[in-house]
C-alpha cells in the first residue's frame, strides 16, 4: 500500500481528503492510512475510533494519521489510542509540511499531536485539484467554518469561524474540473449561505453562483450543498428562478419544525420562514425537490413539539430527510439542557425516518413515466437533476443520459436509457 484515505462525514471532508492525499504524496509519505473524521454526533466519533482499530489490524506496519473535526475537538480521544501515530488538526491536515516532517523524520512521541487553535485561523486557502477519485461529480470548497453558535453543534469548534474562498479561485477551480470532464460541480462548505461576508465588497452566495454560471459556460450542472434558507439572498433567488443549470434540489439546514425548539437551538429562522421559502422556490421552479436535516428528541421536546416537526415535512413538501436522533456533544449548551430518555429519542427518530420513507415513496411514484437527464455515478446507478437515485443500464461515470423513468423500488427509481443528453 502507499496512502489510503478513510473519509467520514460531509462533502467538505470528501474534498479535503483529496487535498490531503495529494499533499501527503507530494511530501513523499508512504505506507500510511489517513482517517478524516467527523464530529457531528457521538456515533460519528465512535465509528472513527472503530476505523482506527481496523486500520491498524489490516495494516500493522502503516502509519495511522487521524485528522478532521473529531480530531480537532476531541484530540485526546485519538492521541491516547495506541493504534494512532499522529493527530493533525483541520488546518494542519491540508499542509504539505505536516506530511513532509513525517516522511523525513518519522514521528516522535513528543510530536504525536499537531493541533492548533482553529479559532485563530482567519483565511481559507483555495486548493486546486484535478478531480475526486472515484466520484462522478466534483465538490468545490467555497467556504469553511461558521460564525453561528447553535446550541447543539460542535462543528464551529472543529472548523473555526466563517471564512470564504475568493471568487476568482473558486471559478478557476471549477474551470479546471470542467476541462477535466466533470459535468456536475457541487459547491460545499460548512455554512455556504454565509459566503462572502469576509471578502472585499461582501459578495453573496448568489453573486458567486451567477458568476460561475456566466464565466464557465461549459459547466452543465451546478449544485448547492446544504443551505440555510433564512440567509438566501435576492441574487440567489433570481438564479434559482432563471438558471436551468442550477439544479432544482436544495437541502435545508432545518433541524426542527417547532418554534420553541428552534429558539432553544438558537436557530435564526421560524417554521413559517422555512415554509415560505419552500413555497417561493416551488413557484419559481415547479420541478424542485427539497431535502432537510431534522433532529429528533432535542432536549425539552414535548410530543406536541415533535408533532410540529413531523407536520413541517408535508407543509414544506420535503422529500429527502436526513434524520439525526439528538446526540449531546460535550461542551455545547444543549448537552447541559434537560435530556429526554434515550429510548424516546430513538423512537422519535424512527418515526421521522418512517415519515421520510413515506414522502420519498410519494415522490418516486410521481416520477414514473417522466423523462429525466441522469448523471451516471457508477455502473448501474445515477442521479436526476432533483438528486433522486436511478437504477439503469449503460453509461460511464460522469456521463449524462436522457432516461425514461419506468418504475421504482420504494428507495430509488428505475430507468430506461433513451439517449445521451445534449
Amino acid at each position: 500500500m502507499s496512502i489510503d484515505v478513510v473519509t467520514f462525514g460531509c462533502r467538505l471532508n470528501s474534498y479535503e481528503s483529496e487535498v490531503m492525499k495529494r499533499e501527503a504524496e507530494a511530501a513523499g509519505l508512504e505506507d500510511a492510512v489517513l482517517i478524516n473524521t467527523c464530529a457531528v454526533t457521538n456515533e460519528a466519533v465512535r465509528q472513527a475510533r472503530q476505523a482506527v482499530r481496523k486500520a491498524r489490524r489490516d495494516n500493522p506496519g502503516a502509519r495511522i494519521i487521524v485528522t478532521g473535526c473529531a480530531a480537532q475537538t476531541e484530540t485526546a480521544t485519538f492521541s491516547e489510542m495506541a493504534e494512532v501515530d499522529l493527530v493533525l488538526g483541520n488546518t494542519e491536515k491540508l499542509e504539505r509540511n505536516s506530511y513532509a516532517r513525517v516522511a523525513d523524520f518519522g514521528i516522535e512521541a513528543s510530536e504525536k499531536v499537531r493541533v492548533n487553535d482553529i479559532m485563530s485561523v482567519e483565511e481559507t486557502a483555495g486548493h486546486l485539484i484535478d478531480g475526486l477519485e472515484g466520484r462522478a461529480r466534483a465538490f468545490v470548497q467555497v467556504q469553511n467554518g461558521c460564525d453561528h453558535r447553535c446550541t447543539f453543534c460542535i462543528i464551529p469548534y472543529g472548523r473555526g469561524n466563517s471564512r470564504s474562498v475568493p471568487m476568482g479561485v473558486v471559478i478557476d477551480q471549477i474551470r479546471r474540473l470542467v476541462e477535466n470532464g466533470y459535468n456536475e460541480i457541487v459547491l460545499t462548505g460548512v455554512d455556504i449561505t454565509s459566503y462572502g461576508a469576509d471578502l472585499p465588497g461582501t459578495p453573496k452566495l448568489g453573486t458567486l453562483t451567477a458568476k460561475i454560471l456566466k464565466l464557465v459556460p461549459d459547466l452543465k450542472r451546478l449544485r448547492l450543498s446544504s443551505i440555510d434558507s433564512i440567509e438566501a439572498d435576492e441574487e440567489l433567488m433570481r438564479a434559482i428562478a432563471g438558471e436551468e443549470r442550477l439544479m432544482p434540489h436544495f437541502h435545508l439546514s432545518l433541524q426542527a419544525g417547532d418554534d420553541m425548539i428552534l429558539k432553544r437551538m438558537k436557530r435564526r429562522h421560524l417554521r413559517a420562514d422555512t415554509i415560505r421559502f419552500c413555497e417561493d422556490v416551488r413557484r419559481m421552479r415547479p420541478d424542485v425537490v427539497f431535502g432537510a436535516d431534522i433532529i429528533a428528541g432535542f432536549p425539552t421536546e414535548t410530543e406536541e413539539m415533535f408533532e410540529n416537526s413531523l407536520r413541517i415535512v408535508d407543509e414544506c413538501g420535503l422529500t429527502h430527510l436526513h434524520v439525526f436522533p439528538f446526540s449531546p456533544r460535550p461542551g455545547t449548551p444543549a448537552a447541559r439542557m434537560p435530556q429526554l430518555p434515550r429510548q424516546l429519542v430513538k423512537e422519535r427518530g424512527a418515526r421521522l425516518r418512517a415519515k421520510g420513507e413515506e414522502v420519498l415513496g410519494l415522490h418516486l411514484a410521481g416520477e414514473v413515466g417522466k423523462v429525466r437527464p441522469v448523471l451516471i455515478e457508477r455502473q448501474g446507478l445515477g442521479r436526476t437533476e432533483q438528486f433522486t437515485q436511478v437504477e439503469l443500464s449503460g453509461g460511464s461515470a460522469g456521463e449524462i443520459l436522457t432516461t425514461r423513468i419506468s418504475g421504482h423500488t420504494g428507495r430509488h427509481l428505475l430507468g430506461e436509457v433513451l439517449s445521451r443528453a445534449a
